[in-house]
């Protein structure tokens, strides 16, 4: 668990299903994302995947604020970050914050990482700045790379390196 100034980030439980299912078939979240969740069936197994991925990396999370799920941000590969958030927290620093809490964890609890990766739509600019805040750089553009909802969408990939201490 992790706690920061205003957010709370914990390991996901089988009652955060509906508060789930509610971020992510929210079309403005999955806009980048990938096809909105249609069942709670599909949040259900991306429940047990954020389970699997916090056995590994111990760094996969839901977060909270003032009690309330409101998004999750984590490691779902042993060097990837990956996040979402309901859009009645966007705007608000809370990505930046929970985001920027995980590679703190990250790069304290894995000394044998030597950079972190995110990969996002680089249509969205509120995630690029998010990256960007934080010291990751784009490092390769692939044109076409995934599909969402019949479209095919480019992929960017950004790096944040260990820092030098």
């Amino acid at each position: 668990m992790i706690h920061t100034e205003r957010l709370t980030l914990r390991p996901v439980r089988d009652d955060d299903l509906d508060a789930l299912f509610a971020i992510y078939t929210d079309p403005r979240v999955m806009r980048y994302i990938g096809t909105p969740h249609r069942d709670r069936d599909r949040t259900a197994r991306m429940i047990a995947g954020i389970r699997a991925s916090h056995a590994v990396t111990g760094l996969e999370y839901v977060v909270e604020r003032d009690g309330r799920l409101i998004g999750k941000a984590g490691l779902w590969k042993f060097a990837e970050i990956g996040y979402a958030f309901a859009p009645d927290h966007w705007g608000q620093g809370i990505g930046r914050e929970a985001v920027g809490a995980v590679v703190n964890a990250a790069f304290g609890r894995h000394p044998e990482l030597h950079a972190l990766d995110a990969e996002i739509d680089p249509r969205n600019l509120a995630s690029a700045a998010l990256l960007s805040g934080l010291g990751f750089r784009e490092v390769e553009r692939i044109a076409a790379a995934v599909e969402i909802d019949g479209e095919s969408c480019d992929s960017a990939f950004w790096r944040l390196d260990r820092p030098v201490r």
